[in-house]
């Protein structure tokens, strides 16, 4: 079975071929550059030095966010529209989940997040249980302060795990002290592989229903309803 992996959620773009279960290629790069121009020949260029086509693909996993509104439009789209040419099955993975299976080596809670600006991330509480990582605390769009409010309360050695995180160390560290745990730099991003790993345990998506997980409205979305709001107030 031959599975292309996309993550385009963050700075961070990659891609990812494994054919029957064996890795055979990985390209993650982590830059603020234009995912709509690299995307595509990232894609034909691995396919190219392992001698695959587009059509021997037979799945394809995508991150669907949350993250950059403009990534994530870019990556599910491209996935989309290749699923649907080929006539192959797609599947959307959380960029957070992504980010949290860095920590598959250790029973600690695990909090991964992605800087969503103004002081505030996309976040969650994962743990590895049993071999599978489950959901402690649903993922949400929140004040990094108020979410190591939370954090302190549980009394525990907690990983973090994210691109952004020489935003916040200071932060945590302040907060959590001791019971922060931060890996080096090569576990703050995630790995394209590791999506196809989770893949495994998810059901397929239908491809015309998948769609972002943005955790907030987009600025567009949040102008409109204050419009909507302030013209019913006039009428």
């Amino acid at each position: 079975m031959n599975i292309l992996a996309i993550d385009t959620a963050t700075n961070v773009m990659g891609v990812a071929l494994t054919k029957d279960g064996i890795l055979k290629g990985e390209l993650v790069t982590n830059l603020q550059k234009n995912h709509s121009i690299r995307l595509m020949p990232a894609i034909d260029f691995l396919m190219d030095e392992i001698n695959m086509n587009p059509e021997d693909l037979d799945q394809i996993i995508v991150s669907k966010g949350p993250g950059s509104y403009t990534g994530i439009r870019i990556g599910l789209s491209t996935a989309k529209a290749m699923a649907w040419a080929l006539d192959v099955p797609i599947i959307g993975v959380s960029s957070l989940e992504q980010l949290a299976f860095q920590g598959r080596n250790s029973s600690m809670l695990i909090s991964p997040f992605i800087d969503a600006r103004r002081d505030s991330v996309f976040t969650g509480l994962y743990r590895f249980q049993g071999g599978e990582l489950t959901l402690v605390v649903e993922e949400q769009h929140v004040k990094m302060s108020d979410w190591l409010k939370l954090l302190e309360k549980q009394r525990e050695h907690i990983l973090f795990v994210s691109p952004d995180i020489s935003l916040y160390k200071e932060e945590i560290n302040r907060s959590l002290g001791d019971f922060a745990i931060m890996p080096g730099n090569s576990y703050q991003i995630g790995k394209p592989s590791d999506l196809i790993e989770i893949g495994k345990y998810k059901e397929e998506d239908e491809i015309h229903t998948l769609v972002p997980n943005y955790l907030r409205l987009t600025e567009a979305e949040a102008n409109l309803i204050k419009t909507e709001k302030g013209n019913r107030k006039n009428e």
